[in-house]
């Protein structure tokens, strides 16, 4: 087989497979823009007979839907931003700090990695009700704001920094704190923004944490709230599918803004780690 040829197939699988992965999304979006009752249609149209905004306009002035989208926003946000901050010291000293019991810890760190969430859920039910942190945002974003795998993320780069550049520094005179602000996070900044996608999207969609912790609905993260109305709505199909393009959106737009950091974070670390 010629290398023309080999190169045709493999862009055709390429394009396969995207239309594949593309095509209930974009189905999702043009059901949420039909009339009511034409998305349960049998065979379901492909575009909707008349385009409407009417379920989009329901969500936020019938159902309220944007107090929980602001709520998943800023417990996102929160875990995300907070994440980012302990994750890069842990994993920066995990690289290049010399301290007892370094390479034990971080071993037994990896092999929690094994453990499924599920099973931390109880104690740390009991733990967040033990701090007063039930039925709060805080009780949501705790959990999240370390992570293994964005430990071992971030220290897979940063093993990669010359000890000479920071040696250099403490040379000139710059502090610890200052050489990981000055030096270490511009140069981590390809993981970081990976680690903020993969964060965030995981903040945003979680489901089962946000309904444990929280009881008042009022603080119900997105998900949740759609999942509730799914009881009360589950016939209006298009009206659901409204819901979940707001769900998708955000996540969407951060990864098509970002994405030239994530995939140079992805390339990066899969060269130097």
């Amino acid at each position: 087989m010629s290398r023309g040829v080999k190169t045709i197939l493999l862009y055709a699988l390429a394009v396969t497979g995207a239309v594949y992965a593309l095509t209930p999304l974009l189905w999702m979006l043009s059901a949420s823009l039909m009339p009511t009752g034409e998305a349960s249609a049998f065979p379901p149209p492909i575009l909707p007979s008349s385009f409407t905004l009417e379920h989009y306009a329901a969500l936020f002035q019938r159902l309220n839907l944007g107090r929980y989208f602001l709520n998943s926003l800023l417990i996102a946000s929160l875990v995300t931003g907070i994440s980012l901050l302990f994750n890069s010291m842990a994993g920066y000293a995990f690289a290049k700090f010399r301290f007892p019991g370094r390479t034990a810890l971080f071993r037994f760190l990896i092999g929690a990695l094994v453990i499924p969430v599920q099973v931390a859920m109880l104690p740390l039910f009991l733990l967040m009700k033990q701090l007063g942190f039930i039925n709060t945002y805080w009780g949501v974003v705790l959990p999240g704001v370390t992570t293994i795998f964005g430990i071992f993320l971030v220290r897979q780069f940063a093993l990669s920094i010359p000890d000479d550049l920071l040696d250099a520094a403490r040379i000139d005179g710059a502090s610890e704190l200052g050489i990981y602000w000055r030096v270490v996070v511009p140069l981590c900044k390809p993981i970081l923004v990976t680690l903020a996608i993969f964060t965030f999207m995981a903040a945003w969609n979680d489901f089962m944490w946000p309904l444990i912790i929280l009881s008042d609905n009022t603080m119900y993260t997105l998900p949740v709230a759609l999942a509730n109305m799914v009881g009360e709505h589950f016939q209006e199909v298009e009206l659901m599918m409204a819901g979940s393009v707001l769900t998708v959106l955000p996540v969407l737009v951060l990864f098509m803004l970002l994405q030239r950091n994530y995939i140079e974070g992805i390339m990066l670390g899969s060269i130097k780690g």
